[in-house]
């Protein structure tokens, strides 16, 4: 058996659910697949619809956000090329989940997708260990938003930044400074770490003063002193 032409140029496939798959487990899924593109700001899932699909994300950034009582939004997580989104085994979405860039995504219905599972225990068993990493990850969060100074939270979601960005960030040359776009505004950001516009914009501010860190464009970085900022980062 031979993997379709798809998924050898799929962008993601080593580092997603996919990577680990053998030839056979690979068609199974991809039987089911089809592209999608998602237009920046275009909702993909809305929270207490019916969970019908569920997909690879395999370019661009996507928002996990609930309402509050209130009515406000709350972003609760962000995903990447590779990520998984959705819920297999739930009836119901608990999250909506928009584009925050446009993004490109690998779809699968989800009651087809649950029986390949079933099928394939390897396969099942992987996405069990990324829903153990995806919630020691949200831990994690909470942890930090718990202890971490502002500055600590603004150093510390650059760096990830940064590393996420990864190809798509740009250097003028192969040790130089890395520059890439922030896929959410500073109101986002405010929201994602649990501080005031304000706050965020006066710590990138301050970073931009001590020369960690350059700000060219509304939502351009360029991670001038990559270890200095990792030292801000940490707690002290």
């Amino acid at each position: 058996m031979f993997m379709t032409d798809i998924c050898v140029e799929c962008a993601v496939r080593d580092q997603s659910l996919c990577g680990s798959l053998t030839d056979a487990e690979l068609i199974a899924l991809n039987s089911l697949g089809r592209r999608q593109t998602v237009a920046r700001g275009e909702t993909v899932i809305w929270a207490g619809d019916e969970s019908i699909v569920c997909a690879n994300l395999l370019a661009g950034v996507l928002k996990l956000s609930a309402s509050t009582a209130d009515g406000r939004e709350q972003i609760v997580g962000l995903l990447y090329p590779a990520d998984f989104v959705g819920r297999p085994y739930a009836e119901k979405s608990d999250f909506t989940v928009t584009a925050l860039t446009d993004a490109e995504l690998c779809v699968f219905p989800r009651k087809p997708f649950e029986r390949v599972l079933e099928d394939h225990v390897r396969m099942e068993r992987m996405l069990l260990q990324r829903t153990f990493s995806a919630l020691e990850e949200a831990r994690g969060r909470m942890l930090m938003l718990a202890r971490n100074s502002a500055e600590e939270k603004i150093a510390g979601f650059l760096l990830g930044m940064a590393d996420r960005a990864g190809s798509a960030g740009c250097r003028a040359t192969a040790s130089g400074p890395l520059t890439f776009d922030l896929p959410l505004t500073r109101g986002q950001i405010a929201d994602v770490l649990g501080l005031t516009i304000e706050t965020v914009s006066r710590q990138l501010t301050k970073l931009k003063a001590a020369g960690l860190i350059a700000l060219p464009g509304a939502r351009g970085v360029t991670i001038r002193d990559r270890a200095a900022l990792q030292a801000k980062a940490e707690p002290a």
